[in-house]
């Protein structure tokens, strides 16, 4: 069957159950093409194919609106009317859905009718030709480069009792590079995000790694402390996308996250930070494009499964240091009394201000830290959002405005809503990906910062 035929198969069995009280049908279609390579050559590639049915389904019982959640791959005509019947049957086993609403109406959109776009290896032929330039050079200073590339096409269409027919395409990559010199005892890494692979300069990628294992060759143990610190984007990028995911409405309105206001409500309105930085989402930027409504399998506290079909405006999180808005479902906007504001898959932090790259905010260090690469990122106490983390594959100490050399690596204790306020210089904003998180939310846009006062609160052993 099409994906348009799993829809109206499943909306029209659903709506034969007693008591039914709407439902959402969402079929998702997706092809994604790899490259692997490893101590300068390329190793494996591939393509994989993939298909995925939800069905969101409510029904009026005595106890209230409840509902059933069910999702399966590979689902073909047989299997249309159970899956159905089998979230007809969690729905009236469930305890009532808070979040229960009219489903919005709407109409169907002009490709609805479309097949799935696709992706293949085609993609990567122009990186994997790079790739064999770069793995010449890196022979030539005795290095090794592996890394991974992945470009997927995801195609989904919505469908609900309510009339909505909506259909979209999302096209995402990402590129890893890792290099290692010296008996691989020396390690570092870069990454990048893409829909296409054009932008993509795989040998300018991995001549910047091929430098920063040059400033490993000296190595300068420094003791933990509070340091003047110049995050790259990608490093700016893992710690607001974990601000975003903290920043639902309702955990503030309940007290329970570093937006909430003491005495009760939210901080929206209040001011973060004196610097003139903005945090917003566009489902339209260029570069970053992504689902301009509703779409979600299921419900939770920055999406609702009711909202299907919600159109995603623009929205401004954070604007010049004022916290302005929160995600919100129509839910969690009438708990919280604030305005309707869905969530966006896509994050850009930007400023007037912004200007330069990396290496300009380096010169103007005169002496601390360039922390390249975070991971393994954990949260200690979300009433501050605190966080912990480790740096990796490169920390490198700058005296004078240039690197002199790579320090230890450290364990770090940081709240990215108190180090706002510490922001002293700011690089202009480009397209980065965040290491720890690139994999769930790869569409990001971010500025270098300059954090005075960055806690590296104990060194780490690894390497």
């Amino acid at each position: 069957m099409s994906a348009q035929e799993l829809v109206e198969r499943a909306l029209q069995r659903a709506a034969a159950a007693k008591d039914h009280a709407g439902t959402s049908v969402l079929v998702t279609e997706g092809s994604t093409a790899n490259l692997r390579w490893a101590s300068n050559t390329l190793t494996t590639n591939g393509v994989t194919t993939g298909q995925s049915v939800a069905v969101a389904t409510a029904v009026r019982t005595a106890k209230g609106v409840c509902l059933g959640v069910v999702s399966r791959r590979g689902v073909g005509l047989d299997d249309v009317d159970a899956l159905v019947d089998d979230a007809l049957a969690v729905a009236n086993q469930a305890p009532p859905a808070e979040d229960a609403a009219e489903l919005v109406g709407g109409e169907a959109d002009s490709d609805w009718a479309d097949p799935a776009d696709a992706t293949g290896p085609a993609v990567l032929a122009g990186l994997a030709a790079g790739l064999g330039d770069a793995f010449g050079a890196a022979r030539g200073d005795s290095s090794e480069l592996f890394g991974y590339a992945e470009h997927g096409v995801r195609t989904t269409w919505l469908g609900t009792s309510a009339g909505v027919r909506r259909r979209h395409t999302q096209p995402s990559g990402t590129l890893e590079l890792t290099g290692k010199s010296h008996q691989r005892s020396r390690s570092t890494y870069a990454c990048q995000a893409t829909r296409d692979f054009t932008d993509v300069d795989v040998l300018a990628m991995a001549d910047g790694v091929r430098t920063r294992l040059g400033w490993q060759e000296r190595r300068l143990d420094i003791e933990p402390g509070r340091y003047d610190v110049v995050l790259p984007p990608t490093t700016v990028a893992d710690l607001m996308v974990y601000l975003y995911w903290s920043s639902d409405a309702r955990s503030a309105h309940e007290g329970r996250s570093v937006f909430s206001r003491r005495g009760g409500g939210t901080r929206v309105g209040d001011r973060l930070t004196d610097v003139p930085l903005s945090l917003t989402g566009d489902p339209g930027l260029p570069g970053l494009e992504c689902e301009p409504y509703v779409l979600t399998p299921q419900s939770s506290p920055f999406a609702s499964v009711f909202d299907n079909g919600i159109t995603t405006p623009p929205a401004t999180w954070i604007d010049a240091g004022r916290l302005t808005a929160l995600p919100t479902t129509r839910h969690t906007a009438h708990l919280s009394g604030l305005p309707l504001t869905p969530v966006v898959d896509n994050l850009v932090l930007s400023s007037p201000d912004g200007a330069g790259d990396v290496d300009t905010l380096v010169a103007g260090v005169d002496r601390g830290l360039l922390l390249t690469s975070s991971w393994y990122i954990r949260e200690v106490d979300p009433q501050t959002l605190l966080l912990t983390g480790l740096t990796r594959d490169g920390v490198y100490l700058v005296e004078g405005g240039e690197v002199v050399g790579a320090t230890n690596n450290f364990r770090f204790n940081e709240s990215p809503v108190d180090m706002l306020d510490r922001v002293d210089v700011i690089g202009g904003t480009v397209p980065a990906l965040s290491r720890e998180w690139g994999e769930y939310f790869p569409r990001t846009a971010m500025p270098a910062l300059r954090i005075r006062g960055f806690n590296m609160s104990s060194a780490s052993q690894a390497s």
